[in-house]
């Protein structure tokens, strides 16, 4: 489609004898939330390095907005990364720093920007997830596991990025702050009109934050569509997933006593 930002093509990547990619293909249309789902171990998180370049696929092609993503170096490489914010598993804040400048690091390491100027954003930018100014002096360790959520997520949109990866974003969290972060992620994107891809295993959040939501399973795309029609699906793979049942084409590597 001509309105595709990120295009995956029969990506393969391995390590050793080991594949994790296997022809992984996936396009995502401009603006939209792709959420991916499947089980541990299955090349979420690799596909994800794998766009940004921080893992260089064997064979295959990747382009964000029509241009070639793999091979960057030096400043390309550079301007190409200022184009994501990312959300971490477990926000990966830096304990040493406080919360204006976690969220701000990137403005002012990797933007350069004055450090007055880069806290008055990430002050507006904490308020944007439900946060007040007091809490910009605090570090990582004062907060709990919902407030350090919401200060990964004021840092991913802080410079409004085109494109956001969530990885895992609700790990951790009570289905209630769970809930929370699902709507702020909801509301942080509708603002930018970015572009998303997030991973998960929480049907719950791939259902709130999704526009369209794709399977996984041995390195390789097995259903995508509407998240809507996630229930009528006809993929005995993702029905096993979003019932998770023990019982189906699935099989776990469980030792038997």
């Amino acid at each position: 489609m001509a309105d595709d930002h990120i295009i995956l093509k029969d990506v393969h990547k391995a390590f050793g004898p080991k594949k994790v990619l296997n022809g992984l293909s996936l396009s995502v249309p401009k603006g939209q939330s792709m959420v991916v789902i499947g089980g541990s171990g299955t090349g979420k998180s690799v596909m994800l390095k794998c766009i940004l370049g921080i893992l260089h696929p064997e064979s295959g092609s990747i382009t964000v907005g029509g241009e070639n993503a793999l091979g960057l170096e030096g400043p390309a490489r550079d301007a190409y990364l200022q184009r994501f914010g990312m959300l971490f598993q477990g926000a990966a804040l830096f304990d040493s720093l406080s919360v204006w400048e976690n969220v701000a690091f990137g403005l002012t390491q990797g933007r350069g920007m004055a450090r007055a100027k880069a806290r008055g954003i990430a002050i507006e930018k904490l308020g944007q997830v439900g946060l007040g100014e007091d809490v910009a002096k605090l570090y990582p360790a004062e907060l709990s596991g919902g407030m350090q959520k919401r200060v990964g997520l004021a840092r991913a949109i802080a410079a409004d990025p085109e494109i956001i990866f969530f990885d895992e974003p609700t790990t951790g969290l009570d289905p209630i702050m769970a809930d929370v972060i699902n709507n702020l992620i909801v509301d942080c994107v509708k603002r930018l009109g970015a572009t998303t891809i997030s991973i998960t295993h929480d049907m719950a959040s791939a259902r709130k934050i999704a526009d369209r939501i794709a399977m996984i399973y041995k390195g390789q795309i097995i259903w995508e569509g509407a998240a809507k029609d996630i229930d009528e699906s006809g993929n005995a793979y993702v029905e096993q997933f979003i019932h998770g049942s023990a019982e189906g084409p699935i099989q776990m590597d469980v030792l038997k006593p």
